[in-house]
């Protein structure tokens, strides 16, 4: 299946979607994850301050989702990245520039808002391009596909980050505003999908956008998808990118590597943990066709639940804990995506999956403050067997509930 189909794709829509891998090249999020916490650490912040920025930053998300979607689905899916990816970069460089908390809490806004423009229109554009070739089911598989290219890119870039952060915790900001400004010049060269263009846009009343959300999210199953991936697992891993960074610097300390050595360290493990995901990432489509989605979705809760309560009690596991969860982390985004937009129509597709996001970013607030607090008063580690715990539990209990994923031929 995987060449057969693969050939359908590459024969219509190929330069659609090489312009649309080049692009997610441009994302350059790894040159600063390697260090991104330890410059807030630097510039003063506690871990509580710093889960009040990931909370506004989810807060704005909650707010802005659903108007941006709009935006995406009434003035083009294009349009709607353009200025996502112009206010992210601008906002990469102002993070660079700032040096205390309440400069920090505005940029998170507006790096927030960039995110929510092109977060709906992103996979609404990718569906809807493959749609016009009625390549739709390969969206998983090329959306993996983008994410592989974009982590192999970022392999090379989490080792320039590290390096750069160990010169100055500030350069690996300013270049990844320059790579992400080139994502611009990429999506000035894409054109709106057919399958969007002949689609009345007119009709799409802000009350009528808000009648194709409630009647999405109306569906039982729908909604305990939404509430075990979006909510509860988006929840409870988000954290784990959260504290990455200090519990590395606590493990490979405690083994004798020195201060010194810790941001370029930070650099060749965030090359690697790109690499994993690299990996799993180019291989969607067969992890899809071998393992399935509903396997996938019963199996990773309490996967990567039992590792994050494992590490608190062995520190050492949390090196391969993390790997894995940054391995399999888009794939089940892809995978997610890939669910919803099937059971969506094209006309309110941003907006609905936008919707989705502003649940997730509201769910992870008061984890995000809670774990904050938590690490102040005993540690990163601890709060993350903690967020175990709660994944476990509430996995479970959604699936006394109502199963969150049906067979793949619903």
């Amino acid at each position: 299946m995987d060449g057969g189909s693969g050939d359908g794709v590459r024969g219509a829509v190929s330069g659609e979607i090489l312009k649309y891998y080049v692009y997610k090249s441009t994302k350059a999020v790894e040159f600063y994850r390697p260090i991104m916490y330890l410059f807030f650490l630097a510039q003063g912040l506690t871990f509580t301050q710093i889960a009040i920025l990931e909370a506004l930053y989810n807060l704005t998300t909650l707010f802005g989702e659903i108007p941006t979607g709009y935006v995406g689905d009434h003035v083009g899916r294009r349009n709607s990245l353009l200025i996502g990816t112009t206010l992210i970069s601008l906002t990469l460089l102002g993070i660079g520039l700032s040096n205390s908390f309440l400069p920090l809490a505005g940029l998170y806004v507006c790096w927030s808002l960039g995110y929510n423009f092109r977060s709906g229109s992103e996979d609404a554009w990718l569906y809807d391009t493959l749609t016009d070739d009625l390549s739709e089911d390969e969206f998983a598989r090329v959306r993996g596909r983008g994410e592989s290219a974009a982590l192999a890119v970022g392999a090379g870039a989490a080792i320039l980050g590290g390096y750069l952060g160990s010169i100055d915790l500030s350069y690996p900001w300013f270049v990844a505003a320059g790579v992400t400004s080139l994502g611009v010049m990429v999506l000035l060269t894409l054109g709106e999908p057919e399958t969007y263009t002949e689609t009345d846009t007119e009709e799409l009343s802000l009350r009528r956008t808000v009648g194709i959300v409630r009647r999405v999210l109306g569906r039982r199953r729908l909604r305990a998808f939404l509430l075990y991936y979006y909510v509860l697992y988006a929840a409870v891993t988000y954290l784990v990118f959260v504290f990455l960074q200090p519990i590395f610097e606590t493990v490979v300390l405690d083994l004798g590597i020195a201060q010194s050595q810790v941001e370029a360290l930070l650099g060749w493990f965030y090359a690697a943990y790109s690499l994993v995901g690299a990996v799993l990432n180019y291989y969607t489509g067969p992890i899809r066709e071998t393992i399935g989605l509903r396997t996938w979705f019963l199996v990773l809760p309490f996967a990567v639940g039992g590792a994050l309560i494992g590490m608190y009690f062995v520190p050492l596991l949390a090196l391969p804990t993390f790997l894995l969860i940054r391995g399999v982390s888009d794939v089940t985004r892809s995978f997610a995506s890939q669910y919803v937009n099937d059971r969506v129509e094209t006309l309110g597709r941003a907006t609905v999956l936008s919707a989705m996001a502003m649940v997730s970013g509201l769910a992870v607030v008061p984890f995000q403050l809670g774990s904050g607090v938590v690490s102040d008063a005993v540690s990163p580690l601890f709060a993350l067997g903690v967020g175990g715990v709660v994944l476990v539990v509430g996995a479970a209990t959604i699936l006394l509930w109502e199963p969150p994923i049906g067979d793949e031929s619903v």
